[in-house]
């Protein structure tokens, strides 16, 4: 597994957990933040899925 999916899965996480509490609070700027890095996240992870395939592929 390649570290960017484990990096992008804890954005995902920390970004859900920022929106929420903006959104109980009502705090926009915070739910945007969360929002923000929750899509930063799946970005990273996916890249790292890539990274993960083309790793396998190029396997003997």
């Amino acid at each position: 597994m390649d570290k960017d999916r484990i990096e992008g899965a804890a954005h995902q996480a920390k970004g859900a957990v920022k929106e929420v509490a903006g959104k109980v609070v009502g705090d926009k700027k915070l739910e945007a933040e969360g929002a923000a890095e929750k899509a930063a996240g799946k970005v990273q992870n996916a890249v790292g899925g890539v990274k993960d395939t083309l790793r396998e592929a190029t396997k003997p």
